[in-house]
């Protein structure tokens, strides 16, 4: 039999050559044993967070004292790595922003409704919650200001205006722009009286108000390109649209109550 060779992810060696030891194989064999149990750590970590925050809870607020306690506490859950973690634009931002959380209501209420409880759980438990609402608070204003930018409407005088600043209450999810923005272009495309199907260019049926209701939906179709697709007068589709289709789609948004 040729010589053959035997790896593993720490030896290698040839047949033709001593085997390893009998104390390097014990080794390997250690190594390949089963993940030792992490909930032993994990518990001892809770517990010496706890104490912690009972140390520095029993020192006055603002004290040089209570400082230290929870600037230690700060680092120890840093080091174990068991805080949230995620790779978004504003992870920084909300964690800051639990720390801070985090040095006021840990001992006393200031901005929270009540202190640190550890009957309702450990420290990190706590923290993640409040980092991951932060987080979704962030999500939610970037998703909210792209489509305040993506989302504009046009007035009868040309003018652009933004659906939610007729909107008389803050938008919930059912009426924020985005959802707004959903069931716009679901009535457009069902368009239930069929009316925006049949309402045309002259003799031009295929350049409807639904066609180009929905081309000039987010994200915006240039009225170039609209001109160029269907072999237009670079004015005709755009004066077509403000005369026919835009009293079409103000009257929709009327009736939903975006607009007012």
């Amino acid at each position: 039999m040729r010589p053959g060779l035997i790896k593993s992810g720490i030896l290698s060696w040839n047949l033709n050559q001593q085997m390893p030891c009998p104390a390097l194989i014990q080794r390997l064999l250690r190594r390949r044993s089963p993940m030792p149990d992490t909930n032993g750590k994990e518990n001892n970590l809770n517990q010496q967070l706890q104490q912690l925050v009972a140390e520095a809870c029993s020192h006055p607020p603002k004290s040089l004292m209570r400082r230290e306690k929870l600037s230690e506490i700060v680092r120890l859950i840093v080091k174990s790595g068991k805080l949230w973690q995620e790779d978004t634009p504003h992870y920084n931002d909300a964690l800051q922003q639990t720390w801070v959380y985090f040095c006021r209501n840990v001992c006393e209420a200031n901005t929270a409704n009540k202190p640190y409880d550890r009957n309702l759980g450990s420290v990190i438990t706590w923290l993640d919650k409040y980092l991951k609402m932060r987080l979704k608070d962030f999500t939610l204003e970037r998703t909210q200001e792209k489509v305040r930018r993506d989302l504009p409407l046009i007035s009868e005088d040309s003018a652009e205006i933004n659906p939610i600043n007729n909107i008389e209450n803050p938008p919930t999810y059912s009426d924020s722009p985005l959802a707004i923005l959903e069931e716009t272009k679901k009535w457009v495309r069902a368009d239930p009286e069929g009316e925006l199907r049949s309402v045309h260019i002259k003799q031009r049926p295929d350049v409807t108000c639904q066609t180009l209701i929905l081309r000039r939906l987010p994200p915006e179709t240039p009225w170039k390109n609209i001109a160029l697709e269907f072999n237009l007068p670079p004015s005709t589709a755009p004066n077509f649209y403000k005369r026919e289709c835009l009293p079409r789609l103000r009257n929709f948004a009327k009736n939903q109550g975006y607009l007012e």
